[in-house]
């Protein structure tokens, strides 16, 4: 006996692909065009090759912009020319929504929070707490508001709080926010800016996304990547949307590559959860 809600998954499925390969099928004739993204830095290395994948299937050259999520969001309210928006989180997505500049938010991607720890910092995920709670180590993140790694991070202060009461307040007022604001300095050069962080010695311990933990870890000889025990796990859900003011037809074909398989596929071989990704 066939299950119904199987059912319905494979009858909304086979939606979803004739939708998308009416809109996403290439023309004849068609001369370049561009189509214009806005996503949060997190997601530069996955969308840029995304982006790749996509300009070789159709003749439609991306012009990404990548960033903290809450200035990005900012700029596009201010009337920044834009056709998709991919934050990294789904509140910013939704308010450009409420405002009437954006469509429906849909989920396309998620991420987790894991501490960055610098060579030699003796710390575990069990001691994790303890030692962001030590004074002799600089604790760092990116900026609340206007980057949601900021936020998430804030998150797991107030859930330290319930482990050890006056946790949260500790960790507020002695947080770093070395990044993702709009007056945080730039690395110089070419190098990441958790790279830059770590090394230059600003953080003992920061706060960031596993997928940008992870590439750093890989830039930086001897940092190291800590997993937040489950008390103090935060996941981030990734919105995507496309703006009202887009060139809507290049601007959904986008999207949609986005959510196909070959662009859930790229997104998750850069360690982020793919949500619409097929099961082997």
């Amino acid at each position: 006996m066939i299950d119904l809600t199987h059912r319905r998954r494979v009858a909304l499925i086979g939606v979803l692909g004739v939708t998308s390969w009416l809109l996403l099928s290439p023309r004849v004739g068609w001369s370049e065009e561009v189509v214009r993204l806005h996503a949060a830095g997190s997601l530069r290395g996955a969308l840029t090759q995304v982006a790749e994948a996509f300009s070789r299937a159709y003749p439609i050259t991306v012009k990404a912009e990548f960033g903290a999520s809450g200035l990005l969001r900012e700029r596009l309210e201010r009337g920044e020319a834009g056709d998709v928006f991919a934050s990294a989180n789904m509140e910013h997505p939704l308010l450009l929504a409420r405002q009437g500049k954006a469509g429906p938010v849909v989920l396309f991607a998620r991420n987790e929070l894991c501490a960055l720890a610098r060579p030699g910092l003796s710390v575990t995920s069990a001691s994790l707490l303890e030692r962001m709670l030590d004074p002799a180590v600089k604790l760092g993140t990116s900026t609340p508001k206007a980057d949601p790694s900021g936020d998430y991070a804030w998150e797991v202060f107030r859930k330290a709080d319930g482990l050890r009461p006056g946790s949260r307040e500790a960790l507020e007022r002695r947080a770093l926010q070395l990044t993702g604001g709009p007056t945080s300095p730039r690395p110089p050069g070419n190098r990441g800016v958790y790279a830059w962080v770590m090394e230059d010695g600003q953080a003992d311990l920061f706060l960031t996304y596993c997928t940008n933990a992870r590439s750093t870890a890989g830039q930086v000889t001897g940092l190291q990547v800590i997993t937040l025990p489950p008390a103090l796990a935060v996941g981030a859900d990734y919105g995507l949307t496309v703006l009202t003011s887009a060139q809507a037809d290049k601007a959904l074909k986008l999207a949609l590559f986005i959510l196909s398989p070959e662009g859930q596929d790229i997104l998750a071989r850069h360690g982020f959860t793919a949500p619409t990704k097929p099961s082997p």
